[in-house]
């Protein structure tokens, strides 16, 4: 059966050479006292359980799966466990500010733990991801009252938590939304509708379940412009913080799906409900947003911990496996076969796994250290931070985790006919990992954003600014001869980028609807390009480690051939896509609608 280990190596290197992360943590106001020798003690706690008390959980979820009686619902053999394990490990708190009853640690160090617990048992983590939905809403528009009251058992795991916009007729399009929230004159709202797809929204890990939830206020404005943001326990909640009576929230069915069985995706009734406004009326978006758009970068980092385990489980089967001879001559032959890591196909799977996977983890990471700079650095670093998250988040989103289903269809196809059996889990994390691409927005919806409100909408701003940190970086490199395999060809592709931007945008002058044919393409143009900047600095401090005779040469040494094997073999796919993009949408759009 697939096993799981935290890729400690892979994540210090990151954390320490990559993104130099005791002099971050140093730089930033509040967090000077992050030391390395803390990362290292949350990296190995963090790493033990998620080896030791979520992995476990990880093949019975999937084949229990949660069970649904009148409205109650049972979690698999050992997730009620993990999840106390994990309130009373203090992990739900880690990133929440002190003063507000948290460990006050900063967002990127979040990331890893996540990733690790994730990676163990998605299924499982999501249940402690969505909690932190309502803990997110109150501390952005919540009153002090309603945190005291609140806040405490969330942190503590005692409660749970979730998110819930979507409704049947409307899917991502949340201005129709039509669950109501009537003013009872007391400080209190009535909420009454239906919300689908809410994950954790029952479930028997907890005393009670906050519900963070989209309604609309009589008479507001249609569309999004009308949406009020609340608070509804499943139990009432007193003053005081005690638990009162049941508070008509009740779940109607959760779903049959095609993977991630554990998690409880639930049918949620909310016939007239008691709960709290968040914000002002009428602006539940503005506060939803900032949650939505960490919850965007929380998929991408899915995509990352499928793509772990995909690749763990495909390495370790393709060293044990014999099948065949090398071509170039037996490399086992004492034995009947070699095994198959020595045929160039199944290398070529298993280096296209390994170049997403680190990619996308260096990528997240770098993304959570922006999350840090706009909270705790300098007007101008966060200034400079919250302009690359907003250009950057829908590539986080859509690249990492369609590439993740590359990822993990080569990992079933590194087994053979093995992988599509259940007993060895990787057709398990590939049905786990299909809903990525669709949590929190399509990949259309993605593009549409960074195309259409990012790209266009800033008047090329938010491009620029990214491309600015790629040029100046081939420019500090352009002379550095141990970069010549990198640097000119991620000038080259900056500078397309711009070009192919300017082409688009003049093109939807002409027809609208070539910005909806190119955006996917420009999404997935985006995200290898973004990749190979990001390969091309891991190229450089692997090589200046090399250089100064510095940690485990044989590491640093493949990360140099991994970031050329990206270059060469996976970044020549912008071609491709730089082609579909520009093209007439006349072959989409042509067909008549009779003719499908």
């Amino acid at each position: 059966m697939l096993a799981y280990s935290a890729p400690r190596q892979d994540m210090q290197f990151v954390l320490k050479d990559f993104l130099d992360s005791e002099q971050h943590y140093a730089n930033l106001s509040g967090c000077e006292t992050v030391s390395l020798e803390l990362l290292d003690a949350i990296l190995d706690n963090a790493a033990k359980f998620a080896e030791e008390v979520v992995a476990p959980t990880f093949r019975t979820g999937d084949e229990q799966g949660c069970t649904f009686d009148n409205g109650r619902v049972t979690t698999p053999d050992g997730f009620a466990e993990a999840y106390r394990q994990w309130g009373e490990g203090g992990w739900q708190s880690l990133t929440i500010p002190a003063e507000e009853g948290g460990q006050g640690l900063p967002s990127s160090i979040g990331m890893f733990v996540n990733e690790m617990v994730g990676a163990a048992n998605w299924a499982w983590s999501m249940y402690s991801g969505l909690s932190g939905a309502p803990v997110s809403c109150l501390l952005n528009g919540g009153t002090e009252e309603l945190k005291q009251r609140f806040l405490p058992k969330l942190l503590s795991g005692e409660w749970g938590g979730t998110m819930c916009l979507t409704e049947a007729h409307c899917g991502s399009d949340v201005g129709l939304l039509r669950t109501k929230a009537t003013d009872n004159g007391d400080g209190t709202w009535t909420v009454s509708g239906t919300k689908i797809f809410i994950s954790g929204g029952e479930q028997d890990l907890t005393d009670n379940i906050i519900h963070a939830i989209l309604a609309r206020v009589e008479g507001a404005p249609e569309g999004t412009k009308g949406i009020s943001l609340f608070i509804v326990p499943k139990i009432w909640v007193n003053e005081d913080g005690s638990l009162g009576d049941s508070n008509n929230v009740t779940c109607g069915s959760i779903e049959h799906k095609m993977g991630l069985n554990g998690s409880a995706t639930c049918v949620m009734n909310y016939d007239g409900a008691r709960g709290f406004m968040l914000g002002e009326e009428n602006e539940g978006l503005k506060v939803m947003f900032k949650l939505m758009n960490f919850a965007r970068i929380g998929t991408g980092l899915q995509g990352l911990t499928m793509c772990e385990r995909s690749y763990q489980g495909a390495v370790a089967y393709a060293k044990e496996r014999l099948q065949m001879r090398a071509i170039s001559g037996p490399k086992n032959p004492d034995g009947p076969a070699d095994p198959i890591i020595v045929h160039p196909d199944v290398r070529r799977m298993l280096m296209t796994q390994r170049a997403i996977s680190e990619g996308s983890r260096a990528f997240l990471y770098w993304l959570s250290q922006q999350i840090d700079l706009s909270k705790h650095g300098s007007a101008e670093e966060a200034e400079q931070a919250n302009a690359l998250l907003e250009f950057l988040t829908p590539i986080a989103k859509g690249f990492c985790t369609e590439t993740a289903q590359e990822v993990t269809y080569l990992g079933m196809q590194v087994f053979g006919g093995h992988g599509y059996i259940a007993e060895h889990g990787m057709e398990q994390v590939a049905r786990d990992n299909r809903i990525s691409t669709v949590y929190e927005g399509t990949t259309g919806i993605q593009a549409l954003d960074l195309i259409g409100r990012k790209v266009m909408g800033s008047g090329g701003k938010l491009l620029q600014n990214f491309t600015k940190v790629i040029h100046l970086f081939c420019q500090e490199q352009q002379d550095n001869a141990e970069m010549a395999a990198f640097i000119p060809r991620l000038q080259e592709l900056n500078a397309e980028w711009g070009t192919l931007t300017q082409q688009v945008g003049e093109g939807a002058m002409k027809n609208p609807d070539i910005i909806g044919s190119a955006s996917v393409d420009y999404l997935m143009y985006s995200g290898y390009v973004t990749f190979a900047y990001i390969w091309a600095r891991m190229a450089l401090v692997a090589q200046q480690k090399l250089a100064a005779g510095e940690g485990d040469a044989a590491f640093y040494q493949a990360k140099v051939t991994t970031a050329k094997f990206y270059f060469q073999r996976l970044l020549p796919r912008t071609r491709a896509l730089a082609e579909s993009m520009v093209a007439d949408p006349e072959s989409i759009m042509a067909l008549l609608e009779e003719s499908f």
